[in-house]
């Protein structure tokens, strides 16, 4: 049932961004006068397809990837005399660049409407309060300290954790200085110090943990939520809202004590004492033995964590009238842009492993949770890929929509076309390219499984 989910997710993440992207194309397409032969959303066989009063076939394809707008073109057929005039490569550069524009710039204004929408609506964030700071990290360094709220980070405002790890990840392998701004019981003050090329991780990066804090969290007690079904926890007799009070004789403080026994103590069998209904029942379990991202054996009982609240002293609701959040909207877009920008600057400099680079199977995984994370989350995630898939087709890559540009730019120059030799190994050089990242985010994914 997981996987299905997750596929349904996939298609209808990748459905909505491609539709959105192929959109782009078709509405310029139709207004600089070219007619649309078919717009599919998916490759390969259409399952089911419609025309239009103008003759143009939208389709809904198999192979939920991608999707394609094809035009009338000289180049791919015979044409008929009549309607030369509305084939693509008969009109003036500047008509097919903004037609190859359009695909990404749809992607771009539609995270714009994203992010607007979200700051109208309203949301409710974590404030970034400083908990545990590693010893002899970048933030004992500068001197951050449990209990500090981050406010800026190189002067632009953050509001969560997820915006400083966006502005930490920019930094990785700098050597200037960083400046944080902070409160703490009421103080303001600007933290500061050097970078001195700092880098990440290669695998599974994680730029908050590496420049040394660990966001502030409540008092997680070790009382159990769900209980999946079939696993060794179930087995045991273990419930909802059971309260652990020891494991093997020895006291359980927290959740996170809790998981570490676990995960600790593969197919051993563990005497557990527990509060339920008042009562103090005594069980035993035996962990199940997988293995972790980093090889280990580790155990796993198949319970979860009953849902903690945060304080209100540490929420914060943010919420923007409708014009004021549209350039909050392009702020946040930007930060995106940026961020994806410097993400394949580090990956080609090697300050970036490109075992980050994602494919599908990423894709899916992380639909599925932000789908049932709630609508904020999923509208944030279809944002941030959307600008991603904007900025990665307008890379001057021969196939990709910025490699055409490219060429529809030079051949405005030169009053005319590259020759066909030249595109077509520009074009193999391109397909060769893409092909290669394809299979190696393919091979990432698989090995993050």
């Amino acid at each position: 049932m997981h996987i299905v989910q997750t596929i349904l997710a996939l298609a209808l993440t990748l459905g909505i961004l491609v539709t959105l992207h192929e959109y782009g194309h078709f509405w310029v397409a139709r207004r600089c006068g070219v007619k649309v032969l078919r717009f599919s959303v998916g490759f390969g066989k259409p399952l089911f397809s419609w025309y239009d009063r103008h003759g143009t076939e939208f389709a809904i394809a198999a192979i939920p990837l991608g999707g394609y707008v094809k035009m009338l073109d000289e180049r791919e057929g015979p044409v008929p005399d009549e309607l030369r005039d509305q084939a693509f490569n008969s009109k003036p550069p500047s008509r097919r660049i903004a037609i190859a524009a359009a695909g990404p710039v749809a992607n771009f204004l539609f995270a714009i409407f994203a992010y607007w929408l979200l700051s109208v609506v309203g949301f409710t964030t974590v404030a970034p309060i400083v908990g545990d700071v590693t010893p002899d990290s970048i933030a004992e360094r500068m001197g951050l300290a449990e209990g500090m709220e981050i406010h800026e980070v190189d002067g632009h405002r953050v509001t969560s954790w997820r915006d400083i790890n966006m502005r930490l990840l920019e930094r990785a392998g700098e050597h200037s200085n960083v400046v944080v701004a902070v409160s703490d019981e009421g103080r303001r003050d600007k933290l500061s110090t050097t970078l001195d090329g700092w880098r990440l991780r290669d695998d599974n990066p994680d730029p908050l943990g590496e420049f040394g804090v660990q966001p502030w969290r409540p008092d997680i007690p070790a009382v159990l939520g769900e209980i999946a079904g079939g696993g060794r926890a179930e087995a045991a007799g273990l419930q909802p809202d059971d309260r652990i009070m020891a494991v093997g004789g020895e006291p359980v403080a927290n959740w996170f004590e809790l998981v570490e026994v676990i995960r600790n103590s593969p197919e051993q069998t563990l005497d557990i004492s527990l509060e339920r209904g008042g009562e103090i029942i005594n069980v035993s379990v035996t962990p199940e033995s997988r293995t972790s991202d980093a090889g280990q054996n580790i155990g796993f009982v198949g319970a979860g964590v009953a849902q903690v609240s945060w304080p209100d002293e540490v929420l914060r609701d943010v919420q923007f009238g409708p014009l004021a959040a549209i350039p909050n909207a392009v702020s946040e877009t930007w930060a995106d842009t940026r961020l994806t920008l410097v993400a394949i600057k580090k990956m080609v400099t090697g300050l970036l492993s490109p075992t980050n680079l994602s494919g599908p199977i990423t894709i899916a995984r992380v639909a599925e949770a932000s789908v049932s994370s709630g609508f904020e989350d999923f509208i944030r995630f279809l944002a941030y890929l959307s600008v991603s898939l904007g900025v990665l087709n307008l890379l001057p890559v021969p196939v990709l929509d910025g490699g055409h540009i490219v060429y529809y730019t030079i051949e405005a120059i030169r009053r005319k076309p590259l020759s066909e030799q030249v595109q077509a190994l520009g074009l193999r050089i391109g397909m060769a390219l893409i092909l290669t990242l394809m299979v190696f985010a393919l091979y990432n994914d698989l090995m993050r499984l």
